[in-house]
């Protein structure tokens, strides 16, 4: 008989701890009812403009909040954090109507992909107070305090855009190592556009000089749109066991920021990196190729596309193209390198996507984490990622290698393009112009 009381015993103090666990879950991911604190003079804080902002203590650092109403009246704000020191956060919302503040808990949703470096994307989440309509949010670690002494962030996605400003818009992750290789950069710009990008946002740490010139008139066109990403001035990598390759300077925070920036301004967002191209078997446009795709696959609004190596040490001979202009400009010349490696069976293809933002909640760098649409594997016989870069693994025999010639099919129009654009941005007015000035 002891035993068995024992052992109820036992079973009744497992219970409970078990039940304060959940409750304890259930509080840290439910936002606590609002506080709302009655001034006339509150909504004063400074609003901060920069990319990255960091809270008290550099341990979360915010990029930008945006109205979410998929799932609820939410303010979800794209965020950096480190992992093992998260601390309890509070949204502060500055109701429009009457200027009053409502401090809310915040949930941390923090991604799916985490590695183990310690800083990471996560988003914080909170429900916005009802009557409110606020345009501007704080956040905080305390439910205490004064608003006025904290940084503003403007809420956007707040009044959604009537029509899409672009029906295809590139997502380049961060360019850094003072990126140079100008013709390549000049060709997948140009590739893109044939392809049907209207717009491509470029998160920049830092590039060459001759890039930057690139760079000047692609914005002056209005193709690009740069977005500062100084991550360094933020995370220390000196303190870590790490290298900032092994975090890629923070690629899949920026991907989703740039996925929510384009929430209601673009159909469609493709992310891709810059000497990657998604290219068309079966389509000259990706908006034909997309439409179709959707047409056959109902209720899909994620698209990912099989990555292919062209290895840039196998060159062929470009000697019949009127691309003489092009030798004295450095970089590569994606028109050389139409070989390709056979698929390694053994390792992971590192796809890459175009996706309907709308269906998107969370992204990572190569698949979509939490998004509300089914996902299609397109076959390479439909389009492939073309990708075109240096060697780093071991290299295979040029026997096995695979000529693929579809990048040929844009030759006329690329090649018309990229004329066009040495001759506007460097005019041969004179022999005495050197590339190697820069």
């Amino acid at each position: 008989m002891y035993f068995c009381r024992r052992n109820n015993f036992m079973v009744v103090v497992s219970f409970l701890i078990v039940l304060s666990f959940e409750a304890y879950l259930w509080l840290m991911q439910t936002p606590l009812l609002p506080q709302t604190i009655q001034s006339t003079d509150l909504c004063k804080g400074e609003i901060a403009n920069g990319t990255i902002t960091a809270l008290k203590y550099n341990k979360t650092f915010i990029i930008s909040p945006y109205h979410d109403d998929r799932e609820g009246n939410l303010t979800r704000v794209i965020a950096v954090v480190r992992y093992k020191k998260i601390q309890d956060l509070y949204c502060w919302f500055c109701c429009s109507h009457d200027g009053h503040v409502s401090i809310i808990r915040a949930a941390i949703d923090i991604h799916l992909d985490r590695t183990d470096f310690p800083f990471g994307p996560a988003d914080i989440v909170c429900l916005e107070p009802r009557k409110c309509s606020p345009k501007y949010v704080s956040i905080h670690s305390s439910p205490r305090g004064k608003i006025d002494k904290l940084p503003r962030f403007e809420i956007k996605n707040r009044v959604p855009e009537d029509s899409f400003s672009a029906e295809f818009t590139l997502c380049l992750p961060v360019m850094f190592g003072n990126y140079s290789n100008v013709l390549q950069f000049i060709q997948s710009m140009e590739m893109y556009k044939i392809l049907g990008a209207q717009k491509v946002l470029v998160y920049m740490y830092n590039c060459s000089q001759l890039i930057e010139k690139v760079l000047e008139f692609y914005v002056a066109e209005g193709t690009i749109d740069i977005i500062p990403w100084p991550i360094f001035s933020y995370v220390n990598f000196s303190s870590f066991w790490y290298s900032s390759k092994d975090w890629d300077y923070g690629k899949a925070t920026v991907l989703n920021d740039c996925i929510y920036r384009n929430m209601y301004r673009s159909k469609y967002v493709v992310l891709n990196d810059i000497d990657e191209i998604i290219l068309p078997i079966k389509h000259l446009s990706w908006k034909t190729m997309v439409s179709d795709l959707e047409d056959r696959n109902p209720e899909t609004g994620i698209f990912l596309f099989e990555n292919h190596l062209f290895p840039q040490h196998i060159f062929s001979s470009t000697d019949t193209l009127n691309i003489s202009s092009w030798k004295m400009v450095p970089g590569t010349n994606i028109l050389q390198h139409i070989y390709r490696e056979p698929i390694k069976l053994k390792f992971s293809n590192q796809r890459k996507m175009i996706v309907n933002p709308r269906a998107v909640v969370q992204t990572s760098v190569h698949t979509i984490l939490k998004g509300y649409s089914k996902t299609l594997v397109v076959p390479k016989e439909i389009a492939i990622l073309y990708h075109c870069r240096q060697y780093v693994e071991k290299e295979v025999p040029g026997k096995y290698l695979i000529r693929d010639t579809t990048i040929w099919r844009y030759n006329v129009s690329l090649i018309n393009n990229v004329n066009n654009i040495l001759e506007k941005q460097f005019p041969r007015k004179s022999s005495k112009f050197r590339w190697n000035k820069f």
